[in-house]
């Protein structure tokens, strides 16, 4: 085993147990066991939006997927209630990869990661745990070698436009996407 697998191995032990504590919240990467209470959050906020274009859904089977084979999703809990998570998605060389829309040669969408969905409850917003994620996310997409992020949100979301700028990521353009709704298209280089 090289160092960098034995490195990569012994970091995914790692997030499988809990990372951080953000007060009274404990933040940990999550498993398929997680996927129904994933599923169940995602559906009780985007009940409560003022629109549901500003978010785009998704099913069982994405969660799934980004579990572990396309991706890693974190969370945070208070108590035994998932009341946060986040995407860091692995697309490879499907064709739903962003980077394809920045323009990324084909030889190297193996290279491109993006920060998927984050959906935080109400009851814990204004603690920063979006832009904790988005410090997560970047920090596992540098360990796995990736060289590109992308990342899109609806225009009508500040809080998450901030969050991403703040983080680096520059806006690069707008399209319609996911069933024609606007997005802003953002990109960050891992250098």
């Amino acid at each position: 085993m090289s160092k960098h697998e034995a490195d990569s191995s012994q970091l995914y032990q790692t997030e499988l147990e809990d990372l951080q504590q953000i007060g009274d919240l404990k933040i940990r990467r999550l498993t398929h066991d997680d996927v129904a209470d994933i599923d169940k959050l995602m559906k009780d906020v985007v009940s409560r939006l003022p629109s549901r274009t500003l978010f785009a859904t998704d099913d069982i089977d994405y969660l799934n997927a980004h579990i572990e084979d396309h991706g890693e999703i974190y969370g945070a809990w208070a108590d035994d209630r998932l009341v946060a998570y986040s995407v860091l998605a692995f697309p490879g060389s499907a064709a739903k990869n962003l980077g394809r829309e920045f323009g990324i040669a084909e030889d190297e969408l193996h290279r491109v990661a993006v920060f998927d969905a984050t959906i935080v409850h109400e009851s814990v917003r204004g603690r920063g745990l979006q832009r904790y994620f988005h410090r997560l996310r970047e920090q596992r997409a540098r360990a796995r070698g990736f060289l590109y992020v992308y990342s899109t949100v609806h225009p009508e979301n500040e809080a998450s436009r901030r969050n991403l700028e703040a983080a680096g990521f520059s806006l690069q353009f707008t399209r319609p996407m996911y069933g024609g709704h606007p997005r802003y298209c953002y990109a960050k280089l891992l250098v």
